[in-house]
């Protein structure tokens, strides 16, 4: 298996974790994220940050380094978000939140983009 779609795959479940800070935040009794699917989504991005080295290769050097800063970023928001507890402003506000927690993974993409156009497999 390329090693890179191991850390696309976490991320997929990364992405799963930020659907359940919005599933599990719609109820009147909850004013934020939940915190533990926030947790989870934290704890997502750790894995996939351990997985970075994996695919890191002088050809894709650019990609990598977007990427590992795009979960560093991904992990300092959720960090603040979890730490300062914000009052969201209802289902809109949660819903920026979430985007604004997955932004930081678009270089993602690029990464793929750049895999397939090489065609390298990491073993």
């Amino acid at each position: 298996m390329k090693r890179w779609l191991v850390v696309a795959a976490v991320l997929g479940v990364v992405a799963t974790a930020a659907v359940a800070l919005v599933a599990l935040g719609r109820g009147p009794e909850v004013t934020t994220a939940s915190p533990d699917a926030l947790a989870e989504f934290e704890e997502r991005l750790a894995t996939a940050r351990q997985t970075m080295p994996a695919w890191r290769r002088p050809e894709t050097e650019a990609e990598w380094a977007a990427c590992a800063a795009g979960i560093d970023e991904a992990l300092l928001r959720a960090r603040r978000l979890r730490e300062e507890a914000p009052d969201l402003g209802g289902f809109e506000g949660l819903i920026w939140n979430v985007e604004n927690l997955l932004d930081p993974l678009d270089p993602f993409e690029a990464a793929v983009e750049r895999f397939r156009s090489l065609r390298v497999v990491v073993r």
